[in-house]
């Protein structure tokens, strides 16, 4: 579940969750349960021929979606489903341009890679046709919290960088990689209205924020009070399994019919048993509202090791999606790089692990699996208090 055991037999308690992929918890009976059984059934068939295990799935992630966003493409991972809707995209519109965000991660293939805004993790290959517009971070912004102000740099993109058409813009409701970074309020809003105006399509990455786990929403997304065009999503719809989507509108889907898309394991029968019995599974034990409860508890307990500690410049983030960025100098905002690496090391002697990115690689992803409880977030604090007392 929430735990990892070492070959010595030694438990962690698991604070990262694979890259906030293990939802339900590592070896959740009921998942694993529908993982033998379909493999006992049949392994893989593709989609040429349906499955029974695919098409329900499919159903009940449709069920999950506002609006009309109702047909799912499968995929293997958040990088084929980002790819994929990216394509979408362009060939709906007729426009090759895209607009991101810097600071943003969508994977690391080739237009993932383009989309992707951070130079740790662009290799030096071809990537055309993308605009990275200005973070609306809160933090380290020049706007603070202002969105609409951020979102100017929307526009100016639109009218300089481009036609005045444009494909689409892409971007996470919360940055993962990018270090747990929550946009601005009111920047979805007016960044899709400027898009739509200019012609272009709307895609909500959800690979990390998605399936329940900031807890207040069952998509990041909806925080936002926005309606994609087209969702991707991978990590915890699989709790491990590898399997990524991407959901958009019957009239978009169209697009795909042009050509022959094919996906060979997109679809696969065990991964998308596995799927739908992690939907059962949040259902069933309430995982989303834990992940409200004690993710609310646990950032304001993170919030109060602010006050203890003055290496914490910042905690952010819903459910279990926080962030704990660290600096050594609140003014300036010097990432406390080295620092965070002492207690990383503290932290997992000490029986914890917790994950760290950020473009400066200094903010703590504490990203565990929902099942974590209160109980899990007070040895969780003492563990962290400790280690940061030992700096």
């Amino acid at each position: 579940m929430q735990y990892l055991f070492d070959e010595d037999g030694r438990r962690y308690l698991d604070a990262f969750g694979g890259i906030a992929t293990v939802c339900c918890g590592h070896c959740h009976p009921d998942v694993i349960e529908a993982i033998v059984n379909q493999a006992n059934k049949i392994q893989h068939s593709t989609v040429l021929y349906l499955n029974h295990a695919i098409a329900d799935f499919a159903e009940a992630l449709a069920s999950k979606m506002p609006g009309d966003l109702k047909v799912v493409f499968f995929t293997n991972s958040g990088t084929e489903a980002n790819e994929l809707a990216l394509m979408i995209a362009r060939l709906y519109t007729g426009c090759h341009d895209i607009i991101s965000l810097r600071n943003g991660y969508h994977g690391n293939a080739a237009a993932t890679m383009g989309a992707t805004a951070q130079c740790n993790w662009k290799f030096n290959v071809v990537q055309t046709g993308v605009h990275h517009a200005l973070n609306p971070d809160p933090y380290r912004g020049a706007f603070g919290s202002d969105g609409e102000k951020y979102a100017r740099d929307i526009q100016e993109t639109i009218d300089y960088g481009t036609t005045g058409r444009v494909g689409g813009f892409i971007s996470e409701a919360i940055q993962g990689v990018g270090g747990i970074v929550e946009l601005a309020p009111g920047y979805l809003p007016a960044a899709y209205n400027m898009i739509r105006n200019a012609g272009g399509l709307c895609i909500a990455d959800e690979v990390q924020a998605g399936v329940a786990r900031t807890g207040s929403h069952f998509w990041g997304f909806e925080g936002h009070g926005v309606i994609p065009d087209i969702v991707t999503m991978a990590k915890g719809i699989g709790n491990g399994i590898p399997i990524g989507a991407v959901v958009t509108t019957p009239e978009i889907a169209q697009v795909l019919t042009r050509r022959s898309y094919f996906n060979t394991f997109g679809g696969n029968p065990v991964s998308t048993a596995a799927g739908h019995a992690v939907l059962k599974v949040l259902e069933k034990e309430k995982l989303q509202e834990n992940a409200f409860v004690v993710g609310s508890y646990l950032k304001d307990q993170l919030n109060i090791l602010k006050e203890k500690h003055d290496i914490i410049g910042d905690v952010r983030g819903r459910g279990f999606l926080l962030g704990v960025e660290l600096v050594t100098d609140h003014q300036k905002k010097t990432p406390a790089k080295v620092e965070i690496a002492h207690v990383m090391n503290h932290m997992k002697d000490m029986g914890v692990l917790v994950g760290k990115g950020g473009f400066y690689g200094n903010v703590f992803r504490v990203t565990p699996p929902l099942c974590f409880s209160k109980e899990d977030s007070d040895f969780f604090i003492e563990v962290m208090d400790t280690a940061l007392s030992k700096l």
